[in-house]
């Protein structure tokens, strides 16, 4: 009984496998700061089903992103920055925040930035193994973006959590959708420990690079203080900002 009770449970998670695939939580390593990092899954790979984490390594261009999943009192202060800096972003939205805040959000398309799915309810979208459910998450969002501003969205997602899995990859491309992950982060989503503006620049200033996703959380404080100078310093360095529109051409 016990191997016949090892082998069932052996087939019930081979089964569990195939369903859903292999789990994973986009990952970075950066082996020479500057330089392109290392990420969970090559360019070639994500791009097939129609995933980027970063542009051409060989252009000085940077591609600013805001994951949103709810308004901490930051965002207006941060599209006041990118509106005197003229430098297009891409903010992705939680249906809670589309359902919250329809005037900001109609504030972020009139000025110019995407805004992208990050799904209706934020959920780990990797157990989510039926294209319809899945389907669901990111319509509802489409839905009530359209609502608010008239238009149709433009069909940007990024996985909550950043976990993903090769079913999910090609879902969302049989949706339409481009995946975007990231290619520099640091940690500044904790809002009871918001990092120094010294800490956030150790983080975003060496580890920027060419073709750069970056992303930031706009209910961070410290993002919200920073971003001016960060903007200033990326230009300085020679740095272009572009549209995620542009990566994915």
């Amino acid at each position: 009984m016990k191997i016949i009770y090892k082998v069932l449970s052996l087939i019930f998670i081979i089964s569990i496998f195939n369903v859903f695939g292999a789990t994973k939580e986009w990952g970075l390593s950066y082996p020479e700061l500057g330089k392109t990092p290392v990420g969970n899954e090559t360019k070639d790979y994500l791009k097939q089903f129609g995933g980027y984490f970063m542009g051409d390594p060989n252009e000085k261009v940077v591609y600013l992103t805001f994951d949103s999943g709810y308004e901490n009192g930051y965002t207006e202060k941060i599209l006041d920055v990118l509106k005197k800096n003229e430098v297009p972003a891409t903010f992705f939205l939680v249906g809670h925040y589309l359902k919250g805040k329809p005037e900001i959000v109609k504030r972020m398309v009139n000025e110019g930035h995407i805004v992208g799915n990050h799904t209706m309810k934020h959920p780990d979208m990797t157990k989510i193994s039926s294209k319809e459910a899945f389907s669901k998450e990111l319509s509802q969002v489409e839905d009530l973006y359209k609502s608010i501003t008239g238009q149709e969205m433009k069909k940007f997602y990024r996985p909550p959590q950043g976990k993903y899995s090769e079913q999910n990859l090609k879902m969302a491309k049989e949706l339409g959708y481009k995946t975007i992950f990231w290619s520099v982060a640091y940690r500044d989503y904790d809002n009871n420990n918001q990092p120094s503006k010294e800490e956030a620049f150790s983080k975003l200033i060496p580890r920027i690079h060419n073709g750069a996703v970056v992303l930031l959380h706009n209910t961070s404080k410290s993002n919200s203080l920073i971003l001016d100078e960060l903007i200033g310093k990326y230009k300085g360095m020679g740095f272009e900002f572009r549209s995620l529109e542009d990566l994915v051409k």
